[in-house]
């Protein structure tokens, strides 16, 4: 009976400190000292909240950049990739549809959907590849589209640590830029 009530305390005394006090301190520091990470990476615009950095978000017209396809249509709650092996019909078809609605020499990084489904960033080369796109569907004259060229150089982000990773592009930032052109 004693190790019996030895144990319920251990029980206690550790869903208290574990379950209660280190979650509130771990908040309580993220909060202090990441807020913006903390409060999801919001991103707004006059006032009011349009996206986040850490999510991809669906840009359906030609004035944008795209980011990769998304498997679960960029919604956040059923996230994931589709699990489809490199054999498999649906997947091959999926490809085929994209490498035809872009091109074949577009980046192949843009035929597949991202593991996630929200991936927010694209490669530099990727985000290359749509300058042309963007200009033309805004009408842009040769300056301008060396402009867009700029601001995909200038929002291009290194490799985590210098040697992690490879440099991406954030879409949603990138076209945040864009309008301001």
């Amino acid at each position: 009976m004693k190790t019996l009530i030895q144990s319920l305390r251990m029980l206690l005394v550790m869903t208290v400190l574990l379950g209660v006090a280190y979650p509130v301190v771990v908040t309580v520091i993220g909060g202090t000292l990441f807020s913006k990470q903390a409060g999801g990476s919001l991103v707004t615009k006059d006032g009011q909240v349009i996206g986040s950095e850490l999510i991809a978000q669906k840009f359906e017209s030609a004035r944008y950049f795209h980011p990769r396809a998304s498997a679960g249509d960029y919604n956040p709650l059923p996230s994931g990739g589709t699990n489809l092996g490199p054999t498999s019909r649906k997947l091959q078809e999926a490809v085929a549809q994209q490498a035809k609605a872009l091109g074949p020499n577009a980046p192949k990084e843009m035929f597949f959907a991202s593991a996630s489904g929200l991936d927010p960033q694209i490669s530099p080369e990727a985000a290359k590849f749509q300058v042309a796109a963007v200009a033309q569907a805004r009408g842009f004259d040769d300056q301008k589209r060396a402009q867009l060229n700029s601001l995909v150089d200038r929002y291009t982000q290194s490799r985590d640590l210098g040697f992690l990773g490879e440099p991406t592009v954030n879409v949603l930032m990138l076209n945040l830029a864009v309008d301001k052109l």
